[in-house]
């Protein structure tokens, strides 16, 4: 039977910093947390844990794993021991996010409708960005109200070796995962009422609310009550649970492309009572199925004409075609010299040490020492094609060694991070497991960023893999207010 009190007196990691325990002493924001697991059993954790599978279960709150081997759809899963940020922390954070968006958006505006200061200045290569795999040239002149293309975001933190709060990557397409945000808030109300009645945590319940004030603010000029809808590919998508979810929280219409059509360079919405203008769009297909007309013409999920009403400015798209040329991951090392050049400051977050691989001279470097650095693929996500040198056998650094030689744009490499730990019930015990935390920021008329966030954990051990989709879980993230 498990013993919280036992494992957690003796709770040590190695070279990771402990988001709990610094030198075997709690942290104070995490006291009255760790006192209350010293109170209780294993049986009781492990049926508050139960508890929590069963909800999820019975509402259906699931994601999808292609090709393993209980079916595509499981259970979204969520630890019981809740992640705590302080709210110093939290500020400083926070102030990292805002700056970081405003300086993306300001970017994609550059490159999109801009004179290209970014290129002209010298800041990053003109080629580098063209050939993104996210780069759509049909975005050109297309221009978006506010100049706000990243209206959701979904920034990757990862806190290194020294405590220090890391930007790993940019998600600025299609970023998914707050409607887990909302329900892991939602289930540890129920399975810790005592504790968390400890805490004095900022809400994340009225997203819904941020989002749809945000939406409504970036309608077409001159319509003072604009008609949102959530555009979804459908329900065999994995993310279709929260494609509902978001619908519902903003109290708006979700709709698939059959459900839309484009007369006169505007779109309409079929209802019961006939057609109905619709004005924000927030989208959760990718680019390429958007628009058959625009882009894949076999996209049997998008609006024919879409395009042609966004160019028109009668319809707002969000988020922005075309953002996937700040959010490949070589593009990714070139933004904090962004947030220099568009807002004449020094980056508030910093990224993690990252070596571009087409760079001659960081090629070499990175080939000498393949065995203690990560490779990234530059345009995918979820965790695919990641080697993490230290752990890779020498038939993958070989592959991996020659498939950078033949194509370096493809590649970057950066240094193992060593992600913090946080104690983590895994098979009734309670064991150190590493997380990262994607922080969602929200842009309109301002910028504003949901105090939490969705912390990912990665459950088999010594894991640096914290996707679901990669075997991965999840806890809620209690951001505290300012005493």
């Amino acid at each position: 039977m498990l013993d919280p009190m036992a494992l957690l007196d003796g709770y040590t990691t190695a070279d990771e910093f402990c988001e709990v325990f610094d030198d075997g002493v709690a942290r104070g924001h995490y006291e009255a947390l760790v006192e209350r697991l010293r109170s209780m059993d294993g049986a009781d954790l492990a049926e508050r844990a139960a508890m929590v599978d069963d909800t999820f279960r019975s509402l259906g709150i699931t994601f999808a794993v292609y090709g393993g081997d209980e079916g595509i759809e499981r259970t979204w899963p969520m630890d019981v021991i809740p992640r705590i940020v302080a709210a110093n922390e939290w500020r400083t954070i926070e102030a990292g996010l805002i700056q970081r968006v405003r300086a993306l958006n300001a970017f994609l505006e550059d490159v999109y409708v801009g004179n290209q200061s970014v290129f002209r200045d010298g800041v990053i290569p003109s080629w580098l960005v063209t050939s993104a795999s996210g780069f759509t040239r049909g975005a050109h002149g297309v221009r978006v109200a506010r100049g706000v293309r990243c209206v959701v975001s979904g920034i990757d933190l990862v806190r290194d070796a020294a405590g220090t709060f890391r930007v790993l990557e940019d998600n600025l397409r299609v970023p998914s995962g707050i409607s887990y945000v909302l329900e892991n808030r939602a289930a540890m109300r129920r399975a810790f009422p005592l504790v968390f009645s400890q805490y004095s945590v900022r809400p994340v319940d009225d997203y819904g609310t941020m989002l749809l004030r945000a939406l409504r603010s970036l309608g077409p000029h001159g319509v003072g009550d604009p008609t949102v809808v959530v555009l979804t590919p459908g329900i065999y998508n994995s993310a279709y649970f929260e494609h509902t979810f978001l619908a519902r929280s903003m109290g708006v219409e979700l709709v698939e492309g059959r459900d839309l059509v484009v007369d006169d360079h505007k779109v309409y919405m079929h209802t019961t009572r006939g057609l109905q203008q619709v004005h924000v769009i927030y989208r959760r297909i990718d680019d390429d199925f958007l628009d058959p007309v625009a882009f894949d013409r076999t996209s049997m999920l998008g609006v024919p004409g879409l395009m042609a009403a966004v160019s028109a400015g009668s319809v707002t798209l969000a988020n922005a075609v075309g953002n996937g040329a700040a959010d490949d991951k070589g593009v990714y090392p070139f933004v904090p010299a962004f947030i220099r050049h568009y807002l004449g400051e020094d980056p508030i977050l910093q990224n993690v040490d990252t070596y571009l691989l087409w760079e001659d001279d960081q090629r070499r470097a990175v080939l000498d020492r393949l065995d203690e650095v990560v490779v990234k693929p530059v345009a995918e996500a979820g965790g695919k094609g990641i080697i993490i040198g230290p752990r890779a056998t020498g038939a993958e650094l070989d592959i991996v060694r020659a498939e950078i030689e033949a194509d370096p744009r493809n590649f970057i490499a950066q240094e193992v991070v060593n992600l913090s730990t946080h104690p983590t019930l895994v098979e009734g015990d309670l064991h150190p497991r590493h997380l990262d935390l994607r922080p969602f920021v929200v842009a309109g008329e301002t910028i504003e960023v949901v105090p939490g966030g969705l912390t990912r954990v990665a459950l088999p051990e010594g894991s640096l893999i914290v996707n679901s989709s990669q075997g991965g879980g999840s806890k809620d993230t209690w951001v505290l207010a300012d005493s």
